[in-house]
């Protein structure tokens, strides 16, 4: 397995749907994953350091691990199937060591709430071959280009942004 991080996160011109790019460390190659604007709005949040008064859904499982006992050690993407990437959840409770089978955009969501290490395979870094053109995404976050939202927003900033994207302008990906 190779370590990735969120290397940034757009919104797929083509398609308008929000894409998460992984990037592994230190290297070039990149994972992009289309994903839904929920999640999209859940990682953009967490990146922004955004927090609020009562826990979000994304949230909500971190604290459950935590109060069964365990520890989210790490997220794999492992595979992808007819478009759809598959992940697991890594969690350590005492001795043992258990997977659970969770959306990839779920799992970066809940993994950079608990700052969890991204994996993925050597596999889907090397065949990845669906990664949109720079003038293809419009970059969210620090990354973003005039037109998006701008660097350093601060959380107000980013949840006024967040709040104006319209679901039914977002699509579906189909290659």
């Amino acid at each position: 397995m190779i370590k990735v991080r969120v290397q940034s996160l757009g919104l797929d011109q083509n398609t308008k749907s929000p894409v998460v790019i992984l990037q592994e460390e230190g290297g070039s190659r990149v994972l992009p994953i289309w994903i839904g604007p929920a999640e999209a709005s859940a990682i953009a949040m967490q990146l922004a350091g955004m927090k609020f008064p009562r826990p979000l859904t994304h949230d909500l499982f971190p604290l459950l691990i935590r109060g069964l006992g365990g520890t989210l050690i790490r997220v794999l993407i492992t595979r992808v199937k007819e478009n759809t990437y598959f992940a697991e959840l890594v969690i350590q409770r005492g001795d043992e060591l258990f997977t659970v089978d969770a959306r990839p955009s779920d799992s970066i969501a809940i993994a950079l709430r608990t700052q969890a290490q991204l994996f993925t395979t050597e596999d889907l870094l090397t065949t990845s071959t669906l990664i949109p053109a720079e003038d293809e995404v419009v970059m969210l976050g620090e990354d973003a280009p005039a037109e998006g939202p701008q660097p350093g927003l601060n959380p107000e900033q980013l949840k006024d942004y967040l709040s104006k994207l319209d679901p039914e302008d977002l699509g579906r990906f189909n290659p």
